[in-house]
C-alpha cells in the first residue's frame, strides 16, 4: 500500500498570448514587437491540472504558485514534499529559485538542486563542465555581440543560441548562420532582444535523439529512446528543433510525425547514446529525472547539445512532449510517470 504524503505542487502558468503566424517560412514563423516566446518554458493549466490530479490518485495536493507569495505558503502549510515543476520568472537563477527557498525551509521536493539548475540553464557553463570530464559537445564560444565574431577559429554552419533559455526559445530557423555576415546581424539583433550572451556553437549535422533519464544513484535508468525526424519539417527549415518547429508547426490540430520512439538505431549506437547520456547525468548531480538532448557530429559519433533538469510533460500525446512519450514507450501511463517521479524523490528523501 502507498504511503500518502501531503505534496505541494509548484508551478508557473502560461498566460494566454495572442500569436501571429506568417506563411513566409523564409523569416520566422512569429512576427511580433513582443516576445511572443517569452513564457515558452511554462506550463498551461492543462499540463498542471493534468499532473496535481496524477499527484492526487495516492497523495494530498496542494497548489502553490512559484510567485512572490510562495514562501510564506511552504513556510505556513509546511508540506511533506514540492513536486517542483516551476520554471521561474526572472534570472539565469530562475529555476533554482523555489528549490533555495525549500532548501532554507528543510522541505524536501523532486527534481535537482539549485546549483545544477542554474548550471544547466547556464549552457556555456554546462558545456565547460562537459569538457572538462571528456564528455562530446560542439565546439563553441560565448558572445556579447559588442565584439562581432569573437571566434573565428568556429567553423560554419554555425548555431546560436541565447545563453540561458529553455523549450527552444531564442531559436529559430534563422538561427542557423552560414556566412560571416548574416553571422554578425543575427547575433547583434538577439543579443538585444534577448539582453544576454549568446552561445555560438558549430552545427552538428547527423541525427538527433532526446533521451529521459529517471531515478538516481546506481538505480537511474534511461526511458526508450527518442528521435527527432527532421524529414517531417517543410523542405525550407533547417534541421534543427527550434522554436517553430515546437510550438508553431507541430501543433495538436495539425501534430508533425517528428518523433520515432523507440528510436531506430543499432546496438553499438544505443550504447554510446546511454552512457554519454548517464554519464552527462551524473558529472551535472542531476536528481529523480532529467531530459538530455544528443545529436551525432559528421562522424556519427553523440554529442550533447541540452540538459534539461525540469523536462516538459505536457499530458496530451497530440502535443508530442517527449518524456511523457518515452515513459509511454516504457510502459508508463502519465499518472504512473509522475508518481514514479515522487516516488523516487521520496526514497531519496528517506520518505519511502
Amino acid at each position: 500500500m502507498i504511503k500518502k504524503f501531503t505534496v505541494a505542487l509548484t508551478y508557473n502558468v502560461k498566460p494566454e498570448v495572442p500569436t501571429k503566424v506568417s506563411n513566409n517560412s523564409t523569416q520566422s514563423y512569429l512576427q511580433s514587437e513582443s516576445l511572443l516566446d517569452k513564457y515558452a518554458e511554462w506550463d498551461t493549466y492543462e499540463t498542471i491540472y493534468a499532473i496535481r490530479d496524477a499527484l492526487a490518485v495516492h497523495h494530498n495536493v496542494i497548489m502553490i504558485e512559484a510567485n512572490e507569495d510562495a514562501y510564506e505558503k511552504f513556510r505556513n502549510l509546511r508540506p511533506d514534499i514540492v513536486f517542483n515543476v516551476a520554471e521561474g520568472a526572472h534570472g539565469i537563477s530562475r529555476e533554482a529559485q523555489i528549490p533555495a527557498i525549500l532548501d532554507m525551509l528543510q522541505i524536501p521536493y523532486t527534481g535537482s538542486d539549485p546549483l545544477t539548475l542554474s548550471l544547466c540553464l547556464d549552457k556555456s557553463r554546462t558545456k565547460e563542465v562537459l569538457t572538462y570530464y571528456g564528455i562530446p559537445n560542439s565546439k563553441f564560444v560565448v558572445s556579447h555581440g559588442e565584439n562581432g565574431f569573437a571566434g573565428k577559429e568556429l567553423n560554419f554552419p554555425l548555431i546560436l543560441k541565447p545563453i540561458g533559455e529553455g523549450s527552444s526559445k531564442g531559436i529559430f530557423n534563422s538561427s542557423f548562420v552560414n556566412d560571416y555576415e548574416t553571422f554578425t546581424k543575427t547575433l547583434i539583433e538577439n543579443v538585444e532582444k534577448y539582453n544576454q550572451p549568446f552561445i555560438v556553437e558549430e552545427y552538428l549535422p547527423g541525427r538527433e535523439f532526446t533521451v529521459a533519464v529517471l531515478g538516481n544513484g546506481n538505480e537511474t535508468r534511461t526511458l526508450p529512446i527518442v528521435e527527432v525526424n527532421f524529414s517531417e519539417l517543410p523542405k525550407d527549415m533547417i534541421p534543427i528543433y527550434s522554436y517553430e518547429a515546437k510550438w508553431i508547426l507541430d501543433t495538436r490540430d495539425n501534430p508533425l510525425d517528428i518523433f520515432s520512439c523507440p528510436a531506430q538505431i543499432d546496438t553499438e549506437l544505443y550504447n554510446k547514446i546511454n552512457e554519454i547520456v548517464l554519464k552527462t547525468y551524473s558529472v551535472l548531480n542531476c536528481k529523480d529525472w532529467s531530459r538530455i538532448d544528443v545529436r551525432l557530429d559528421a562522424n556519427g559519433e553523440p554529442n550533447i547539445i541540452e540538459v534539461n533538469p525540469l523536462p516538459g510533460v505536457l499530458p496530451n500525446p497530440d502535443d508530442n512532449s517527449c518524456y511523457p512519450k518515452a515513459a509511454r514507450a516504457a510502459g508508463m501511463d502519465y499518472t504512473q510517470m509522475v508518481n514514479e517521479v515522487l516516488q523516487v524523490a521520496l526514497k531519496r528523501n528517506g520518505l519511502a
